[in-house]
């Protein structure tokens, strides 16, 4: 059965369910999660106080993309980041993850934003084929440009 690519804003009321999403996708690749309910009631606060930007796509939902906003150094625009892409495993390969990543994509357009930026593990090659299928960029901008690298450190 092929998944509904129909992509809507979260609402609060949809904070519970993805903060199951959100505790799956990094227990598959055994990451730390506080659990579903705690991340639901993080993503209920966030969603409330208008912090983030949940996309949800699909029946269950199946999958999201969540965005956070901040002014940028280099113009007056917004930059975006996108913190999570999720399709639940089941649903992969079938055209979910690009309608969210269309949506993100068309959202943070919206809100003003003139860049995003992301990180994924090397390993994850079919999110690295969707980021660079949707025109995203591993270099400095030329393709022989040097690697860029995400770090971060836990304070």
């Amino acid at each position: 059965m092929k998944p509904s690519h129909e992509v809507r804003r979260a609402r609060v009321e949809d904070a519970e369910a993805v903060g199951r999403m959100l505790h799956d996708f990094n227990s598959e690749y055994d990451d730390y999660t506080p659990g579903p309910e705690t991340m639901g009631k993080r993503i209920r606060e966030l969603l409330a106080s208008g912090d983030v930007t949940v996309l949800i796509g699909g029946d269950g939902p199946d999958g999201l993309a969540l965005l956070r906003f901040r002014p940028s150094l280099w113009s007056e625009s917004l930059d975006c980041y996108l913190e999570e892409l999720y399709v639940v495993p089941d649903l992969r390969g079938r055209g979910l993850g690009q309608a969210l990543m269309e949506a993100a994509i068309e959202t943070a357009q919206a809100e003003g934003a003139g860049y995003m930026d992301l990180g994924t593990a090397e390993t994850d090659t079919a999110a690295r084929a969707l980021y660079e299928k949707m025109g995203f960029s591993r270099t400095e901008g030329k393709p022989d440009g040097p690697v860029n690298y995400f770090y971060e450190r836990e304070l």
